[in-house]
């Protein structure tokens, strides 16, 4: 009986030992592709160049101000993650529109007051529908854009080389809490 407690205790604590080391060990996130330079047009009216996102880790998203479905969640969930990082000034979230016609700088910039999108950190960008669907579809591969205005409700997480790290929905909270711990994860890391 001595020798099975003993063997008993032996492998609880190998299997502890086990558990312990895959749980401290740092998730690997895969390299998708980089996304390459673009320009569009911010909320301020201002152009944008993309790489003045080099060096932060980033999230992006397409929405559309007058959405009445899944984008004022979204928009909610970026604000959500925006407050969880109040000291992580290399953080930016971009949100692209679907629906330039509508989505002129000056409605973007009221939707970015409504949701607290912080200046300089979370930008509201529009541009030429074709530059739009290319994004979504080829450089963010999220799918078609175009028309009606459906629009994938998956973040897409970059690192500070604007490498595509991860996908997430929007809508699982699950999905929520991973990319905030992948979040965590690149603002680590070095360039």
């Amino acid at each position: 009986m001595a020798s099975w407690c003993s063997t008993a205790r032996a492998c609880s604590a190998a299997i502890a030992a086990v558990v312990l080391f895959t749980s401290c060990r740092q998730r690997e996130l895969p390299v998708y592709k980089t996304v390459p330079r673009f320009s569009l047009t911010s909320q301020t009216g201002q152009a944008f160049d993309s790489s003045s996102l080099n060096g932060s880790v980033w999230v992006a998203d397409f929405f559309f101000t007058n959405c009445t479905g899944p984008c004022p969640r979204m928009s909610s969930r970026f604000r959500q993650i925006q407050k969880s990082f109040p000291s992580a000034p290399d953080l930016k979230f971009v949100s692209i529109t679907v629906d330039p016609a509508r989505d002129t700088p000056a409605v973007l910039t009221e939707y970015a007051r409504k949701f607290s999108a912080e200046p300089g950190r979370w930008l509201m960008l529009t541009g030429p529908v074709e530059t739009l669907q290319n994004l979504s579809r080829q450089v963010f591969m999220l799918g078609d854009i175009q028309g009606d205005l459906t629009h994938s409700t998956r973040f897409v997480l970059m690192d500070r080389k604007s490498q595509i790290r991860g996908f997430y929905q929007s809508n699982e909270p699950e999905s929520i809490q991973q990319l905030t711990k992948d979040i965590q994860l690149l603002l680590k890391e070095k360039t």
